[in-house]
């Protein structure tokens, strides 16, 4: 029994250092972005259209990754694509979960009417589809990286609040909460400093999670060509531009797939992760 807790132990930790290394990897990328980008993202090169990787025949040295039709460097690109996602999900994500989570923690501890209206509130925002939503709110308020976070808050909040106000209701009916009351502490205290603290970890692993879909949204934003300009590099745009010559030069769409691929995952797996750790019956 201990070897075996042992070895789920040792999997979950390792699942959450790769992750954790990859994302801690790209984040390090984008910051350095400038200054290891070998090409600017935006300079076009028609004489240098479609260069292969370097590992292939006709590669040119400066171009790791290979060209687009444009000769624009596909590495270079991708790192600076990279600061949108990671901007994107880190701004959406947080606004999104304070805005959820709050509202969820006040609908599961003073229910009555709070709960009522909240919960009415999400039933129908989640009756609305998620990507239609998301195009008709950039639809009106025009294209843009403000656009898409805004899009992306108003669309997932209901996820934080939904799962948030069951733990917190969970939470509620426990022991310690109880003796809080006996004890004449007032109601916003114990949701504060009791209530709280035992919900952060269901709260950090959503966050983490919530990241992952917010790469996603705007992935699927700017393949459409719903996000910000399309000469500046986006993983979706370079995704949608690749389309056009896969046959030709397969790096262009292979490379930000891949890219985005692992950043997604990473996010999901240290998401549950954190969640496995946070498990008290496997700790």
């Amino acid at each position: 029994m201990v070897d075996s807790s042992r070895n789920i132990n040792r999997k979950i930790g390792l699942r959450m250092w790769l992750s954790g290394g990859w994302l801690l990897f790209l984040f390090l990328a984008t910051l350095f972005a400038p200054i290891i980008s070998p090409h600017d993202p935006l300079a076009q090169d028609l004489f240098a259209s479609r260069l292969p990787p370097i590992w292939m025949d006709g590669y040119e040295s400066t171009y790791y990754l290979g060209s687009d039709s444009l000769g624009r460097d596909v590495l270079s690109r991708i790192l600076y694509g990279a600061r949108i996602a990671l901007l994107v999900a880190l701004i959406a994500s947080t606004a999104t979960c304070i805005i959820g989570a709050t509202l969820g923690v006040l609908a599961g501890y003073f229910g009555g009417w709070v709960d009522l209206v909240i919960s009415r509130l999400v039933d129908i925002w989640m009756a609305f589809p998620p990507v239609l939503f998301a195009i008709l709110l950039i639809a009106v308020l025009g294209t843009g990286l403000t656009s898409i976070i805004i899009a992306i808050i108003v669309i997932d909040w209901t996820r934080f609040c939904r799962v948030i106000r069951a733990e917190t209701m969970s939470q509620s009916a426990m022991d310690y909460v109880a003796s809080a009351q006996a004890a004449g502490r007032a109601r916003f205290g114990i949701m504060v400093k009791e209530i709280f603290p035992n919900v952060l970890p269901t709260i950090v692993v959503l966050l983490t999670l919530e990241m992952g879909i917010a790469v996603i949204v705007e992935a699927i934003l700017s393949f459409v060509n719903l996000s910000i300009s399309t000469d500046f590099p986006t993983w979706g745009g370079m995704i949608s531009e690749g389309r056009t010559s896969v046959h030709q030069a397969w790096w262009v769409i292979v490379f930000p797939l891949i890219t985005l691929f692992l950043t997604v995952l990473s996010f999901s797996q240290l998401g549950e992760g954190l969640k496995d750790r946070f498990d008290p019956v496997l700790r």
